[in-house]
């Protein structure tokens, strides 16, 4: 089940709110849960078995952690974190590495071993990283221990950030499990959210995704510039909509039920560089790799050379999370490479001058650009050919060809509205109609926008539009 769906929007979401708020106070987060698993369990129900396997780990292994802690064998604590970490990872790596890795094996040895086949457990990567970052934080003494198992299995499986994020911290909601205050103000705030997130998975994100998809499938050599160019530029687009709608869904249906989650997107492309890029795009990733992985292995305290190291790491990982492809280990090797160049090379916060702001902005829009097109390719072999392709090296077909026309002239405003949103544009409007003098009328004219906006963008469910979702395979 996704949230830009009928059944989602219009059924589920409506139930589980009328019961959550008919119900007792000590009754809701239990009717969370058990709405959660059930949302996990409608389009996985063999696999909720694996979450609730990495929920159980986590409550006995963090109950042990806390235990040892209070009884000072903090060497017995520390080899008990060890296990929980190899076991968790280790479930993971059968699920979604597995294959991946036998393929390595037979390439390299000649072998012939036969892949198992196994399916991967949507948003896995997600509620396993969440498990991991309760139980280090217990270890390490940010976070008590949670005693009610009923809620911790909340905490890693709460159905708005089940499946793809942001990946929420215990520490951000170990007070709100237990107690949270809502308002109509702040479930309204939810609300528009919501809608907000909506919108933009369903009409910018899946029509510049449909260009994008025609686009990467076509033979890169007899395609033109503008043709490549705008497919690239839409996948772009796509993801961004994609993941940051998405995101602001999970925020939003957090807010109904009373939760306050972290942003997870901060106008990415608006970025003044690489570094900046990772400051803003799915935030709640980059953290985790920079507290749980980047600083413990030394972060920027060490030498030049083992920052280098623990960078490599940091971004081979970040790479290997997002799937089993080379195109993703690539892609993040790319991102480490890029940022090496600007730490130490380039070092573009201690130069001066508008020039060259707005020439690296531009660098770096461009280098996140060809990256995506690595990330969105079936091997390494297509990617590096629509690079190519991109830059007139691969027997392109003209500046211009029939396929660039007829998509701009179909999706040619949805393309327009994705780049213009992707400034803060929209919430600069935002709080111009809601200063103080007419911030009634403002508010009315958002709301009207908000639901003609949503009943455009419900059509395109109710007409059977195309309607994938990129992270639901990470």
């Amino acid at each position: 089940m996704i949230f830009s769906s009928l059944i989602f929007t219009f059924y589920f979401l409506p139930i589980v709110l009328l019961l959550y708020y008919l119900s007792k106070e000590q009754f809701r987060n239990y009717i969370l849960l058990v709405a959660s698993l059930c949302f996990y369990a409608y389009g996985e129900p063999f696999f909720v078995f694996v979450m609730l396997l990495s929920i159980v780990l986590s409550y006995i292994f963090a109950r042990l952690i806390a235990w040892l802690n209070d009884t000072g064998k903090k060497t017995t604590s520390k080899i008990v974190l060890f296990l929980d970490i190899v076991i968790s990872i280790g479930i993971l790596f059968v699920y979604k590495y597995l294959d991946f890795s036998i393929g390595i094996v037979n390439q390299v040895t000649m072998s012939s071993i036969t892949p198992t086949g196994i399916k991967l457990p949507i948003g896995i990567s997600f509620f396993t990283f969440q498990a991991l970052s309760y139980v280090i934080d217990v270890y390490r003494g940010r976070v008590k221990v949670q005693k009610n198992p009923f809620y911790v299995a909340l905490y890693i499986s709460f159905f708005p950030q089940l499946v793809a994020g942001p990946i929420v911290r215990y520490s951000t909601i170990e007070e709100q499990i237990i107690s949270r205050s809502q308002s109509a103000e702040f479930f309204a705030e939810g609300v528009r959210r919501f809608m907000l997130g909506f919108c933009k998975k369903i009409l910018i994100a899946n029509n510049v995704g449909a260009v994008a998809s025609e686009i990467f499938s076509l033979d890169y050599s007899a395609t033109s510039l503008t043709t490549m160019w705008l497919g690239s530029i839409c996948y772009s687009l796509q993801i961004l909509y994609d993941f940051s709608g998405y995101s602001d869904m999970a925020i939003g249906l957090g807010k109904m039920f009373g939760f306050r989650f972290e942003e997870n997107f901060n106008y990415p492309y608006m970025a003044k560089s690489i570094t900046d890029f990772w400051r803003r795009w799915h935030i709640s990733l980059s953290q985790w790799f920079r507290d749980y992985v980047y600083i413990p292995l030394g972060g920027s305290r060490v030498s030049v050379p083992r920052q280098v190291v623990n960078l490599l790491i940091v971004w081979l990982l970040t790479g290997l999370w997002h799937g089993a492809n080379y195109t993703f280990i690539v892609w993040g090797l790319f991102y480490f490479v890029l940022l090496v160049i600007e730490k130490y090379v380039i070092m573009p916060d201690r130069r001066k001058g508008i020039v060259f702001s707005v020439a690296w902005r531009v660098i770096t829009l461009l280098c996140v650009n060809f990256a995506w097109v690595i990330f969105n390719s079936e091997s390494l072999h297509a990617g590096a050919a629509y690079c190519f392709s991109m830059v007139g090296f691969n027997g392109t077909s003209g500046i211009i060809d029939d396929v660039a026309i007829r998509n701009l002239r179909e999706y040619g405003a949805y393309v327009f509205a994705g780049i213009l949103f992707a400034s803060p544009i929209a919430k600069i409007i935002r709080e111009k109609l809601l200063v103080e003098k007419n911030a009634i009328i403002g508010k009315y004219v958002e709301a009207f926008a908000y639901g003609i906006v949503f009943l455009w963008a419900t059509s395109y469910l109710v007409l059977g539009a195309h309607n994938p979702f990129i992270y639901f395979n990470f």
